[in-house]
């Protein structure tokens, strides 16, 4: 039973607790970075933006949020199909590199003026270059040095160049004040090379300041831990930071230059590459790049492989999917052209692939059809049982591991080698004891979500997930342009991580609130029309009936399909309840008038007169309005009415215990298809063999979940050995079913198969989650409002 409080918020419509919106940090400074398409279109629309704040119960305009969600598809929807090579902003610490190039003719000043230019004009109001919107001091600290040595060496903007100067002054002492867990890539071996670089062209250092004895310890240990060998002759991160290590050969090192001329995409290391050798490619890398970014060059570029699984895996958790299936697609063919059984990085071309790129492609590409190997999650696994980022990776990553268990939890598939089984193992345990800790910050992202989010996913594993609560707690934990990423310097992934996204979500979600909040009430009308809790239909359990149906299927277009899943579930459960009763006669009875209404053309009730009861006529109708006004058409009605009888039959043969649910989930499923219009895959005669596969996981898959919920009501000794043999049985038909639903074929819709699968998972959820849980979940899903 439902707690007392939230029923009455659900049942009756009492105004549901709004949580406060936490404060976001501002909008990106268009004059500081470079600027993509959505950030634009955010800043261009903002005052709208503010006006427009969907609620229910409030006047709106006739068509004005669909106007303006319209508005918000179609910006994203343009930005997503004219993607390049990635939209992330400028490093100032790698536009100083590029800056220090000297002419290579020959000449005096810089082989790259505007480099020049766009340090002077970005320097923030306290003298310190780096990201304007959240301080770190590593990030600061890297960047204005950086930044300063190039105005120094090239005896410009002095003023400029003093006030960086004083600002490192002042906050070198700050170092220790940063999370262990936000150390920047290579900050050990980099940030001393330019203190000492500082010192050489004249600029006074606190080389001696005691909080960088720990900075060059590290940078101690690690250049003693690098095998020389290793890193001239195979591809690996450390290719990033070459400008902070010594005695470099560069003809071996050259060996490893990517084919676009750079050095692992990065400005930095080309730069200091071509100051060192003056190597042609590196060259043309970096004039297109500093021609592309009019001055400034990014931290890393292409990231355009990175961008594109990214981007996908926000808009389907944001719930946004089914507006961008076309620029999904297109997005995953390009990640599957440049797939990899080595895995892949964040560009076609990355010569060191990582575990995150990986795994995200992995999952994704497997759910939308693609056959990928586990071959691949090999290359992550060290001999000591551990999976890693990268080879030679310092410390762990809680976003990788996250992203590496929701791989191995949710694109799992019967016969696979046992590396997924062991990254999920390994993924879970690092990832609950970084929980129990306490410790969720992560080394590749700052996001105040990702602690909710990670717990949200060990809580809830993808069996169990249902899409809708899935996307109700990830506007939470989305953190929109909010985020920030970590690498050498800290970045901003304007495309997946901005405020557009966000808005577009919530006024979706709050569109799909209202709508669900309509059919709610009607759906409660209609159960007090036919007296269904004279069988056991409480407001609560037809409440529920109808958030399971909605938490999988929540489309706008889609409601008959909502409302024929809630309602079958709502009669079955009556006639169940009838069939379980005391009173033999009200059982025969009952048997009696559905057997003549499943038998009939649908026009018995109407004959019958008084023969039965009000109540037993109410059920009638109930079942009568199902069949006759939900189905479309003859077809449609003669099909669901079918559906009925076999369900009828299993229910008398079984004598009217159907808590095991395999045959109640198969009505739900014919139910949803043939109120959507594909009933003809229900049709028992047009049946492939995918379908009765399908079928016979559905059923097995949901009876063995009834079963255990029955004996743990009943507690009737079965012994936590057995729990764990069928907890195991269902994972492993689990698996048989994603692989059903996921692998590309044409003879069953992916939307058919997909119904399938959100009626199983629903079990699923109801047999992990506590009655507390559930309600919980209704009650953010449906009733609290989005803000």
């Amino acid at each position: 039973m439902l707690t007392a409080a939230p029923v009455l918020r659900h049942v009756g419509f009492l105004p549901p607790t709004v949580e406060l919106r936490r404060q976001r940090l501002p909008l990106l400074r268009p004059q500081q970075r470079h600027r993509g398409f959505i950030v634009e279109a955010l800043q261009s629309e903002a005052p709208e933006a503010v006006a427009h704040k969907p609620a229910v119960g409030k006047t709106q305009h006739k068509g004005e949020p669909t106007r303006h969600i319209d508005e918000m598809i179609g910006t994203v929807r343009a930005s997503l199909r004219e993607m390049g090579g990635g939209d992330i902003n400028f490093s100032p610490y790698d536009t100083a590199w590029v800056a220090l190039v000297k002419k290579l003719d020959g000449g005096e000043g810089p082989q790259f003026p505007s480099c020049i230019d766009w340090i002077a004009n970005n320097q923030l109001p306290d003298g310190s270059w780096g990201d304007d919107a959240f301080f770190l001091v590593q990030d600061r600290l890297i960047n204005t040095l950086a930044c300063v040595i190039a105005l120094k060496t090239w005896n410009v903007h002095s003023d400029r160049c003093n006030k960086g100067l004083s600002f490192v002054h002042e906050n070198i002492k700050r170092l220790p004040e940063d999370d262990e867990n936000w150390m920047l890539a290579g900050f050990e071996t980099i940030f001393p090379t330019l203190l000492e670089m500082a010192k050489d062209v004249g600029l006074d250092m606190p080389c001696d300041d005691p909080a960088l004895q720990d900075i060059y310890a590290k940078r101690d240990l690690k250049l003693a831990k690098i095998p020389k060998d290793v890193l001239h002759s195979v591809p690996t991160a450390l290719l990033l930071s070459l400008e902070g290590m010594p005695g470099l050969d560069w003809d071996r090192l050259f060996k490893l230059q990517s084919p676009d001329g750079s050095f692992l995409s990065s400005a930095a290391p080309t730069a200091y590459a071509l100051m060192q050798t003056g190597n042609k490619k590196c060259l043309e890398y970096l004039t297109d790049i500093i021609h592309k970014f009019n001055g400034g060059a990014p931290f890393v570029y292409p990231v355009e492989l990175y961008e594109r699984i990214w981007v996908v895996d926000r808009l389907e958790r944001l719930g946004l999917a089914s507006y961008f299936r076309a620029e999904i697609d297109s997005n995953l063919a390009y990640a599957y052209r440049h797939w990899s059984d080595e895995g892949i990085g964040f560009t076609c071309d990355c010569m060191v692939r990582d575990i995150d790129d990986t795994v995200m492609g992995f999952r994704l590409l497997r759910q939308h059809g693609y056959h990928v190997s586990t071959e691949a999650l090999k290359h992550f696994e060290t001999k000591d049982g551990e999976f890693v980022v990268y080879p030679g990776q310092t410390n762990q990553s809680v976003s990788a591991m996250y992203n590496l268990y929701r791989a191995a939890d949710q694109a799992a598939f019967p016969g696979d080698d046992g590396v997924v089984r062991r990254a999920k193992a390994y993924s879970y345990a690092f990832l609950q004891e970084r929980r129990a800790s306490g410790d969720l910050n992560d080394k590749w992202i700052i996001s105040s979500g990702l602690p909710s989010e990670v717990t949200y996913g060990l809580d809830f594993p993808w069996k169990a997930n249902l899409p809708r609560v899935e996307t109700r707690m990830y506007l939470e934990q989305y953190g929109g342009s909010d985020n920030v990423w970590i690498g050498k310097v800290l970045h901003r992934m304007h495309l997946f991580n901005n405020e557009l996204f966000l808005k577009l979500a919530k006024a979706d979600f709050s569109n799909f609130q209202r709508q669900c909040r309509l059919e709610w009430q009607g759906l409660k009308r209609w159960c007090e029309k036919n007296n269904l809790e004279m069988y056991g239909v409480t407001p609560q359990s037809a409440m529920r009936a109808y958030f399971l149906a909605a938490a999988n299927i929540f489309e706008q277009d889609r409601a008959a399909e909502r409302l024929g899943w809630a309602r079958t579930a709502v009669i079955a459960q009556a006639i169940s309840s009838c069939f379980l009763s005391s009173n033999a006669y009200a059982t025969d009875s009952m048997l009696e008038g559905l057997i003549g209404e499943l038998t009939s053309d649908g026009h018995n009730l109407a004959r019958r007169g008084g023969k039965y009861s009000t109540t037993e006529n109410g059920l009638l109708n109930a079942l009568h309005e199902l069949i006759d006004l939900s189905a479309p058409g003859k077809d449609a009605s003669d099909n669901l009415r079918e559906a009925w009888k076999t369900w009828l039959m299993e229910l008398t043969t079984n004598g009217g215990h159907e808590s095991c649910g395999g045959n109640t989930a198969l009505l739900l499923v014919r139910t949803v298809e043939i109120c959507s219009g594909r009933h003809s895959s229900a049709n028992q005669n047009l049946k492939p063999a995918e379908y009765s596969q399908l079928e016979k996981l559905t059923s097995s898959i949901c009876s063995k979940l009834g079963s255990r919920s029955l004996s743990q009501v009943n507690q009737n000794g079965t012994t936590m050995e057995n729990t764990e043999n069928l907890e195991q049985q269902v994972d492993q038909e689990m698996q048989e079913l994603a692989q059903c639903v996921f692998k590309s074929r044409d003879a069953i819709s992916r939307v058919t198969k997909q119904t399938f699968l959100h009626v199983t998972r629903s079990y699923c959820y109801v047999a992990h989650s506590s009655p507390e849980t559930i309600d919980s979940h209704i009650s953010k899903v449906i009733f609290e409002d989005v803000v």
